[in-house]
């Protein structure tokens, strides 16, 4: 079997084919191009999925971090107060020792039977420490007018003042 073909036929079925592949050539050009484009995406798909998992990871670090500066944080503002309030503490005592150190001109010694027994910074004191050791409560008189002429091995008890700084 043998088929004619007019050549004015044949012209429009060979422009046809060459249309359709030419057609087909360019559908071919996009599809690779749609292939390229899509694993592009597909790539920065993937990294936007990673830069997302760093971030987050970033985001878990950074609030860790954060959480324990503030605790930090709390920890220095107590010692903070702790600092300023034995800073006080410390003013407090300097300025009691500076009014103290300004009162302390003498000292008191208590003698018994002329030999030293103690030393007081008061005589208030000085005459409870003889109490504690038996001196009578009472009679407690001026060194000028207790013991004139007495001997010191003779007087149980006797206070005498003596002033800092004496070389007596």
């Amino acid at each position: 079997m043998i088929a004619v073909i007019r050549t004015r036929t044949l012209h429009a079925l060979r422009a046809s084919a060459s249309e359709a592949q030419s057609v087909a050539t360019a559908a071919r050009i996009k599809s690779e191009q749609h292939q390229l484009e899509s694993d592009l995406a597909t790539d920065s798909a993937i990294r936007a999925e990673s830069a997302v998992e760093e971030l987050r990871a970033s985001l878990a670090r950074t609030t860790a971090d954060a959480a324990r500066l503030e605790g930090e944080l709390e920890t220095l503002r107590a010692q903070s107060l702790l600092d300023t309030e034995d800073r006080q503490a410390l003013r407090m005592l300097l300025r009691t020792a500076r009014k103290q150190a300004t009162r302390a001109d003498r000292v008191y010694v208590l003698y018994r039977f002329g030999e030293l027994h103690s030393v007081h910074a008061t005589r208030d004191a000085a005459e409870i420490a003889a109490e504690a050791e038996g001196a009578p409560r009472d009679g407690w008189t001026s060194p000028t007018t207790c013991c004139d002429g007495a001997p010191a091995s003779e007087v149980p008890w006797r206070i005498r003042p003596v002033p800092l700084g004496d070389t007596r």
